[in-house]
């Protein structure tokens, strides 16, 4: 059949232009919902512009999400993740294909933000941030407890009390920060630091009483858990209840359950350290008085062994021994004196009997001729000259 009228011929561009402008005029294409799997995924992060298709088991349409609604994401798109998408439908007049502009998503069956924290847990696991290799000691008697929290939160006045309680001789430094909403990851990164930067600090606590997922977001911080990590004083993570877990916890080096638990952690208990200084007196007593009694016994075994080896008593029987030898070289050495002097009155009594001066004064005289004594007259002829020796003097004679 012939049209009435016959169409005006119009350019691609024309005819792009005015189904777009179809698509856009339709109220229920302005704002839809769509789900679906993502595929083709393409993330630009220069632009930060993200690419994709969203596809079901039977159809597939292409999408964007543009720069300025993808940095609000809560979590990072995967191929393969099955999403909720809310957005337009458009036409790029380029390439004649229409497309859904993306202005939010949302994972399908999963929270965003759950899907963020199981992303980023992931990622840091596999940095090594959570080893346990790089977790560092709490100080046994912290002299500077840093806190990290809210100055009007509840968890504030949990910790100073058990602090107060538990381990009143502790300096406490408390840094107030927002603990949740805009701006709050960025103040405890920077509270984390500067405690660490301070030097002064033994243990760090950082935390914030209970609260959904959306109020411990902050804590979920890769910043934040980067910080933590890099932090030189140990740090306890003290953040909602026990059942609530955040990144902060996982990087922390120690993770307490609650912020009164944090405290416990961070200090000892002062009555178990009285009874176990006391227990420690009794024992260096016990221990004293044992050493001692053994000294003691060390001592009175000495002393005997001394008094029955005192070298004094060996030098007194030396002594005594010593005189006795004494008073045995004295006689003796008397009676050989005696013993000399009677051989020698007698040799002199012989000598003296034996002097010629004493025959000679006697009345007898010597004769000698040519100076050889005469001793018999046989030994004389007529004539010879002698000479006669007396006990007062000589004279000569001569033989008739």
């Amino acid at each position: 059949m012939i049209p009435k009228y016959a169409p005006s011929i119009i350019s691609v561009s024309q005819l792009n232009y005015y189904i777009k402008s179809l698509l856009e005029a339709d109220d229920k294409l302005r704002y839809v919902f769509v789900t679906g799997e993502i595929s083709n995924l393409t993330d630009h992060y220069s632009s930060g512009h993200i690419y994709l298709s969203l596809k079901d088991d039977k159809a597939v349409i292409k999408a964007v999400m543009f720069s300025f609604s993808a940095k609000n994401l809560k979590f990072r798109p995967q191929n393969g993740m099955k999403i909720i998408a809310r957005g337009r439908v458009s036409l790029y007049e380029p390439s004649g294909q229409y497309q859904l502009y993306i202005e939010d998503m949302q994972p399908d069956g999963i929270g965003s933000l759950t899907i963020a924290f199981e992303q980023l847990k992931k990622k840091l696991e596999a940095e090594g941030l959570f080893d346990p290799k790089h977790k560092k000691p709490l100080p046994q008697f912290p002299k500077v407890i840093t806190i990290i929290t809210s100055p009007t939160g509840a968890a504030l006045q949990d910790i100073r009390n058990v602090l107060g309680r538990r381990w009143p001789y502790s300096q406490v430094q408390i840094i107030p920060v927002l603990v949740q909403g805009d701006g709050a990851a960025s103040m405890l990164t920077r509270a984390v630091t500067e405690a660490d930067a301070c030097g002064d600090s033994d243990v760090i606590i950082i935390g914030r009483g209970g609260g959904s997922i959306e109020d411990l977001w902050a804590f979920n911080d890769e910043s934040l858990a980067r910080a933590i990590f890099a932090c030189r004083v140990p740090v306890i993570s003290a953040v909602g209840h026990e059942t609530d877990f955040t990144i902060c916890d996982f990087v922390a080096d120690m993770r307490a359950p609650t912020p009164s638990a944090a405290a416990e952690l961070a200090t000892p208990d002062r009555y178990q350290q009285y009874d176990l200084l006391a227990q420690q007196r009794q024992y260096l007593v016990a221990l004293g008085e044992k050493l001692l009694h053994t000294k003691q016994k060390e001592l009175d075994e000495f002393t005997s062994f001394l008094r029955d080896n005192d070298p004094r008593k060996d030098f007194d029987v030396m002594l005594e021994q010593a005189e006795k030898l004494k008073e045995r070289f004295l006689l003796a050495s008397e009676k050989l004196i005696s013993d000399k002097q009677n051989i020698l009155e007698q040799l002199k009594l012989r000598l003296f009997a034996l002097n010629p001066a004493e025959i000679l004064r006697r009345g007898y005289s010597v004769v000698t001729l040519n100076d050889k004594t005469v001793s018999s007259v046989s030994e004389l002829s007529k004539g010879d000259d002698l000479r006669i020796i007396l006990s007062d003097g000589d004279f000569t004679a001569t033989v008739n």
